[in-house]
This record gives C-alpha cells, structure tokens and sequence, in this order.
C-alpha cells in the first residue's frame, strides 16, 4: 500500500465526551466544538447553525479538528468552515490545516485549549503529561496549539532503544552491504545504528565515548539529529521518548523528567515547564552511510544488535518504504518549493550562529565543496549515492580530490577522520556537526533567516 499524506486522516472517535446542552440557545463556544463528536444529529445541526450565525473564524481550530475524527458529519463541518472564513477544501483536512498554518494571525476560541486537551485524552489517557492546561495556553507555548497534530501512535508508541545491546562488526550478519545506518564517533568510541531498526524506534539514549547522548531521528523529515543530553545547570542528563505528536509533519519528542514536549528539529523545548528554560541542545556530528562503507571506514565499530527487547520487522527496506518512495508528505506542511522539491535531500548546518543548507545533488560529480557559513570557511565532502555528507572547518585553505585523496591547494594532502582532518605534521581540522533532513523541514524551521547553497 503507497502512504499518502491522508494516510492517518478522518479518524473517527466514538462515545459522547462530555455533557452538552441540547437547545440552540444554550450552546456555549465549548458545545459547539464538542459537538462534531458528541452531539446527536439535531444538536449538532444547532451547533453547526449557532457558529454560523456567531460567523468569527476563531472557531475555526476547532472545526480542522472535528474534520479529522468524524469523518461522517465532515460535509457539515466543511460548510461551516467555509462559511465563517470564506475558504472552501470541503473535507480535505489536509488543506484545512495548510490554510491554518498560512493563517497565523486568526487566534482561536479560548475555550480551544479545553476542547483540544479532551479530544487528545480520548487517544491517550497518558497525553495529560504533556497538556496540562497550565502549558497549553498561547502565552505559554513556542508553537501553536492548532497546529499540533496526532501521529496516530499513542506515548511512548514508537518505543526508543536506551542503552541497547551492541555487537561487533563482523557478528551484524543480518546487515547488507548496501543498508544505511547512522554513523558516530566520540573520543574512538565508534558505533553504527542501522535505519531498518531506528525507522521503528526513532530514538537513542546512550553514553558514547563519556558523553551522554541522544539521536532524535524523525523519519517523517528524513532528520537524524545527534544532541548532547548533559544540559548546564541540571543534575541528570535528559533522556527522550517520542510522544506520538507532530508539528509540521515533524515529531515532538519530550523529556522523561519534566514531560516537555522538544521541537526534535532545533533541540528546543515548545511546550511544558522547559518553555523559559532557555535550553537549546548541542549537536554532535553523525553521518549517513552504507554499512560497507562505514565498515570500511571503521573496522572496530559496534553495531546495534538485533536483540532489541521489541517484536519488529527490521528487515532491509520495510520500515517507511512507501513514504520514503513517494513525493507526498503524510502530514501537513506549507512548503516553498521555489527552490527544492518538499522531499529533496538537504544537509543542514546550525552552527557558529547561522543557519545554511547543502541540496544533497550538489554533490552529484562533485564531491568536495568549499564554502562558509557565518564567515567560518567549511570543507563539505559528500557521496550523492549513500547519502553521505560531512563537515569540517578548513581555515584559509582550499581542497580538492587527487587521485582519491584530498589534497589542499599548497599541495599537502590530508586524511579525512570522523573526527578532524588530519594533515601535515599532525594538523588538525575539526569536523563540525550537521544532518541531512528532506527540504520541508529546513523550510518549516528556519525559511528566511538561513541561506541555502547555489553554487
């Protein structure tokens, strides 16, 4: 079956949620968005007339999200929404939730938040760690609350790998040459996380080389992210789940400790106690490659081992294959495709106070890019086929491929480590962190404020 960007749409929850009045008159805002779910027929023809009548948009959150889970009265709810906003996408919750976000200067009901807060309890009791009505008012959030979305998994759905079983390389008989994995090197302590089991898992917690680390890889966008989890000022370092959330077709992953919900794209904190917290994670490098190629690489790396402690079908190519076949997104997000299709490969460096991105192709017939960003000058090696890009500061020096190796412009040639350059007379250059992610989320996240490679 080909995953579409309907994939997880018009889901109907059954049941009344809570009392509701009956005659016209006595409707509150609350009813009328309860009603989609709870109300009978003649009740909701009421609700339906009274938010008509009443004609703000700012019923409109509501209404998007009575669209997605009562598929059966959807005709009606479209009706109203186009009434109260002029707009018309019938029952495409999709494009109901592209013109929401296009629209970020309608503010919702306040009585939203209760309603969305009820809705979201009905899916998963445990959502209550994540939306206590204190932290989900506009004032306290970073993102909007109309644009938080349902990934169809409940908490902790997508279960992370905390400190999983590895094994050496040369026992990962179940590996193919030609696999992806994630590739990371602390202080000589070098592992490989295959895609076929991250894709189910979508989370790590480990310590690797000393330093408490997680990778947050959101397969919706493509992203695997390596943060630092020993955060200043906190005892423990945070360790992270996936809580069935999205925000722009991007997971929310939150914090064991104080249930946060973190934007898994920039490592900051949008929703809970951490909101003011200031906190924004450190990343460390990590690369996409082939496992023949990291073995290569790499001879005395662990791997993960098979012997998760989860039943899943971690076989080569089946975890998210039609999504990551397809041009389609599965959740929505407005995208500027001016300059890239939404499902292009990009990498993605957030340091030294900017922000710039890498169109993957850019490294077709080229794999050896001299740039900058922020007036740092970078070295990007990178192989369009496994995926593979990496960064390195390079000072005042220029490089270029020679006969397989890399060669600066004095004509010194230099070894290229997943740590630092090495080069003559033991100089060093070190790597700098960044990811490939698809497009969207680049453009979702940063848009106008970074800059984009053209070269």
């Amino acid at each position: 079956m080909t995953l579409t960007r309907r994939a997880f749409g018009g889901l109907t929850l059954s049941g009344a949620l809570l009392p509701h009045t009956a005659l016209a008159q006595e409707i509150s805002a609350l009813d009328a968005m309860r009603a989609p779910l709870s109300a009978t027929t003649s009740e909701f023809a009421a609700a339906m007339a009274w938010v008509t009548e009443r004609g703000s948009p700012d019923m409109a959150a509501a209404l998007i999200t009575g669209l997605r889970f009562s598929r059966s009265r959807g005709p009606q709810i479209a009706e109203t929404l186009t009434a109260i906003t002029g707009e018309d996408h019938f029952t495409d919750w999709f494009q109901w939730m592209l013109w929401q976000e296009q629209n970020p200067q309608i503010t919702p009901h306040p009585d939203f938040p209760t309603f969305k807060r009820e809705i979201l309890l009905r899916v998963d009791e445990n959502f209550d760690l994540f939306l206590r009505p204190e932290h989900i008012q506009p004032d306290q959030m970073r993102i909007r609350l109309e644009e938080i979305t349902w990934g169809g998994v409940v908490k902790d759905g997508i279960p992370s790998l905390d400190n999983p079983e590895l094994i050496a390389a040369g026992d990962a008989e179940y590996l193919r040459g030609d696999d992806l994995v994630f590739g990371v090197s602390i202080n000589g302590d070098v592992r490989a996380y295959p895609l076929r089991i991250m894709g189910w898992h979508e989370m790590f917690n480990e310590v690797i080389g000393g330093v408490p680390v997680a990778l947050a890889y959101c397969t919706l966008c493509g992203s695997g992210i390596l943060f630092e989890t020993d955060v200043a000022g906190r005892s423990d370092p945070l360790v992270f789940g996936s809580s069935g959330f999205l925000y722009r077709s991007n997971k929310l992953m939150f914090d064991r400790e104080t249930h946060s919900l973190w934007n898994q794209w920039t490592g900051k904190p949008v929703v809970g106690p951490l909101v003011n917290s200031g906190i924004e994670l450190q990343q460390r490098p990590v690369v996409i490659t082939t496992w023949d190629s990291w073995k290569a690489s790499n001879p005395g790396t662990k791997v993960l081992s098979l012997d998760t402690g989860f039943r899943r079908d971690y076989g080569s190519g089946v975890v998210y294959n039609d999504y990551f076949a397809s041009p389609d997104l599965m959740f929505p997000a407005q995208v500027d495709e001016r300059q890239l299709a939404q499902k292009d490969y990009i990498f993605a460096v957030r340091q030294f106070g900017a922000a710039r991105a890498w169109p993957l192709e850019a490294f077709d017939g080229r794999p050896i890019i001299n740039d900058a960003i922020a007036g740092t000058p970078l070295l990007l090696i990178g192989d369009v086929e496994t995926r593979s890009v990496r960064a390195y500061e390079r000072k005042d020096l220029t490089f270029a491929p020679s006969n397989g190796r890399l060669q600066d412009n004095t004509g010194a040639e230099w070894r290229v480590t997943e740590d630092v350059l090495i080069g003559p007379n033991g100089a060093t250059m070190p790597r700098v962190a960044g990811h490939i992610s698809y497009w969207f989320a680049w453009d979702n996240y940063l848009g106008d404020a970074a800059t984009v490679f053209e070269g």
